[in-house]
């Protein structure tokens, strides 16, 4: 049996590969609305009106400083009276309490009186003695100038008799003697009569001394003003001196500014000056320049800086600056002293 020949298998052929899809189109971005068109012209706007705003408040600020100097570290002061006694001895009685207005002249405290009421005896008592010596001194002077007359005249006499020859050398020697002897006893009682008036005088001024401490007995304010600092009670041993308490004065108080040594080139005394209390933030005071401090702050410190120590670090100093109130005193917003302030002095 013949065998038919097999032709070789093939493969199919490979179909074509699909056409690639084309690509869609971008899509156009869409219109922009009203809407945002009137968000984006706000933006621009408030961001211009903030530019604007800000050139101007620089433009402002870089002028106001051109004409002005201003510092913070400044305060009111005022005048703050110690109350001091001048003697020592035990306090019988307080009559102030803190935070009261006080009168000058108006009796704050009493010290016990009775040692200085024996001093005062006792020093009237010596006086008195001194007086009745001056007495008695000014009858010896009468006495001795009552002999002195008598033996000057005895001594006339003698001398007329002695040209006669009618008494002796010895007789006359004796007359002259006598005189010359009354003439020193005169002397003598007219210097014991000053000495006396002297001793006088100065058991008065022991007298006027001893009373000038029993009035410093009772301690009376020295100005008026508010009590403060008290601390004293009745019962207590004070020592002259020894501060008991202060009297914050009813005058006008002032303000001391400290501004930087830079800032004092314009600066002069009776420039207007502008003060922002930080007690009354809404109510502006207004004061001008008294004077400036002939020396930095630092001078008057402790412990000064030594700059030739070789430790030097430059600092900017601070100059005080005594400022006074131009506004009438105000009841209703009283400056007290103490009251942190900011001072804004005009220099032009």
């Amino acid at each position: 049996m013949s065998s038919v020949p097999k032709t070789p298998a093939t493969d199919p052929p490979a179909p074509d590969p699909p056409e690639a899809a084309p690509a869609p189109a971008p899509a156009a971005a869409p219109e922009p609305g009203p809407k945002s068109r009137k968000k984006k012209r706000i933006l621009l706007s408030v961001v211009a009106v903030a530019v604007a705003a800000g050139v101007l408040f620089g433009v402002k600020t870089i002028l106001f400083y051109a004409h002005h100097v201003e510092t913070d570290d400044a305060q009111v002061e005022g005048h703050i009276a110690p109350v001091l006694p001048k003697v020592s001895g035990y306090v019988t009685e307080v009559l102030v309490t803190d935070n009261q207005r006080v009168a000058a002249g108006q009796v704050v405290l009493r010290i016990d009186e009775r040692d200085l009421r024996s001093k005062v005896a006792t020093a009237q008592a010596d006086r008195d003695n001194t007086r009745a010596a001056v007495s008695v001194a000014r009858s010896s002077v009468v006495s001795a100038r009552a002999q002195r007359e008598r033996t000057a005249s005895d001594l006339k006499r003698y001398a007329t008799l002695r040209q006669k020859e009618e008494v002796s050398s010895q007789q006359f020697d004796g007359a002259r003697a006598a005189a010359e002897a009354a003439a020193a006893s005169l002397e003598g009682s007219a210097q014991s009569v000053s000495a006396a008036i002297a001793k006088v005088a100065q058991k008065q001024a022991d007298l006027d001394f001893a009373k000038l401490q029993l009035s410093y007995s009772t301690v009376t304010a020295p100005a008026t003003g508010i009590v403060s600092r008290k601390s004293v009670e009745v019962g207590q041993n004070v020592q002259a001196g020894q501060p008991l308490l202060a009297i914050v004065s009813d005058e006008q108080p002032w303000v001391v500014a400290n501004f930087k040594e830079t800032q004092l080139k314009k600066m002069r005394i009776g420039q207007s000056v502008a003060i922002d209390v930080d007690a009354y933030p809404k109510h502006d005071f207004h004061g001008r320049v008294e004077s400036i401090a002939a020396a930095t702050g630092a001078k008057f410190a402790l412990l000064p800086p030594d700059n030739a120590t070789g430790n030097f670090t430059k600092v900017v100093q601070r100059v005080p600056v005594k400022i006074v109130f131009t506004d009438p005193t105000d009841p209703v917003r009283p400056l007290r002293a103490g009251m942190s302030v900011n001072a804004i002095v005009a220099v032009d």
